[in-house]
């Protein structure tokens, strides 16, 4: 019997071979903790009485939810953060650099194969370039800290196969909206997505860090894309035989198959207040907007920023419309600065922000209040995200939301 992507993850890291059901302790090879949750990963850690982490260099800290303070407590996390790095010798640290899920592939983090943890439910995004990750919580982390092992259940595992040619106004962000509309909110809960097809092949490592970014909405433990001369590049290494072998096997028994023609897509929108709420762009045409979002670990790279002035070059952002864009890390800021990119996106009046989480988490920067309504290009719109309980958050690719800032209502994007 063949093997699935991630059962051939496992069974290399173990050095055997595994099923689906299987509970199994696996050798972890990198771990992340967000400025949110290491105060009270710090607390447990020592609680449980360890005295040294299993590994400094492999363990990564971020500050990127609460950057800059926007609450008096922020402040505490920080220092709870650097004390703890100074005590037990963490050199990976990153201050303001950017969004954790960006910062650990585009900081070569994470390589394909590898088995990683993070404090953060969109950990699955480090599937784009071939690695199992998935999100944990603070007392699991402090108990990877200290012995660098963690137990899983081996996930049984959906494969997903997109082949054609997309329409040229339909981007990876409307591929994933519309699966996590087909599968439901609990539709993938603790499997695998397995992603194949041309079109999956044809995409860049930024639009499957989008649809792997994404795949906890379905419940997902995790989602894989095979690893190709695009992951080599990007994650500057040489692709191992191993590494080509995680790819599903013909024979690799799949719990469900979906198939999507590329051609048939449209672009759509999750409309509020629950992620799976999908309806093509056209069905909610002209309905007014106050703020437009271009941003978060899900659409906040520089292809995205390229699609959004592609769009806005040469126009003005609706009146009384306000347009937020952040960049997902400084590399991408300075990327977008030296190519001309956020130059157009200023002309056209957007506010551009510093890299990080900001609006997507609610904290830092262009909340909303009562009756106001945001198309976001972020990965959650449930009640109270980005402002009060009765703001409405409509989730769209940068394309849509593009579109919408010079509008300034709800529109579908023109085909390029």
């Amino acid at each position: 019997m063949g093997q699935t992507v991630i059962e051939k993850i496992i069974s290399r890291n173990l050095g055997r071979e595994v099923k689906p059901g299987d509970i199994v302790t696996v050798n972890v090879d990198r771990v992340m903790i967000h400025d949110i949750f290491i105060p009270f990963v710090a607390e447990k850690f020592e609680e449980m009485g360890f005295q040294k982490l299993w590994d400094p260099d492999k363990v990564v800290l971020i500050y990127d939810h609460l950057v800059p303070a926007s609450q008096v407590d922020d402040t505490r996390h920080f220092r709870v953060g650097n004390a703890f790095a100074a005590k037990y010798g963490m050199k990976n640290v990153h201050r303001s650099d950017g969004i954790c899920h960006q910062l650990m592939t585009e900081a070569l983090y994470v390589k394909p194969g590898d088995i990683v943890f993070g404090t953060d439910s969109h950990t699955t995004t480090y599937g784009c370039v071939g690695a199992f990750s998935s999100g944990i919580g603070y007392t699991e982390m402090a108990s990877i800290l200290g012995t660098g092992t963690m137990w899983i259940k081996v996930p049984e595992t959906i494969r997903v196969i997109v082949e054609g040619e997309l329409p040229s106004n339909v981007t990876s962000k409307d591929v994933i909206l519309r699966l996590i509309g087909d599968l439901r909110a609990d539709g993938a809960t603790y499997q695998s997505l397995e992603f194949c097809g041309d079109t999956v092949e044809r995409m860049t490592i930024a639009s499957r860090m989008t649809m792997a970014n994404m795949a906890i909405e379905a419940g997902a433990k995790c989602a894989l894309f095979t690893p190709d001369e695009k992951t080599a590049e990007y994650c500057q290494i040489r692709l191992t035989d191993q590494d080509r072998s995680l790819t599903g096997d013909a024979d690799a028994s799949y719990v469900r198959t979906i198939h999507y023609r590329a051609e048939d897509l449209v672009p759509v929108l999750a409309c509020p207040s629950q992620v799976d709420n999908i309806h093509p762009v056209r069905e909610y045409e002209g309905s007014a907007i106050d703020q437009v979002f271009i941003g978060s670990c899900t659409n906040g790279r520089l292809e995205d920023l390229q699609t959004a002035a592609s769009i806005l070059k040469g126009k003005k952002v609706a009146p009384f419309v306000k347009l937020i864009v952040t960049p997902a890390s400084r590399k991408i800021y300075t990327q977008a600065l030296q190519d001309g990119t956020l130059a157009v996106l200023a002309e056209a009046g957007a506010i551009i922000t510093h890299p990080g989480c900001g609006l997507c988490c609610g904290r830092a920067g262009g909340i909303l209040s009562d009756g106001e309504r945001v198309v976001a290009t972020n990965n959650r719109n449930f009640l109270g995200r980005m402002g009060t309980s009765k703001v409405e958050i409509f989730l769209a690719s940068p394309a849509t939301a593009a579109a919408c800032a010079v509008t300034g209502k709800i529109t579908v994007p023109e085909p390029v």
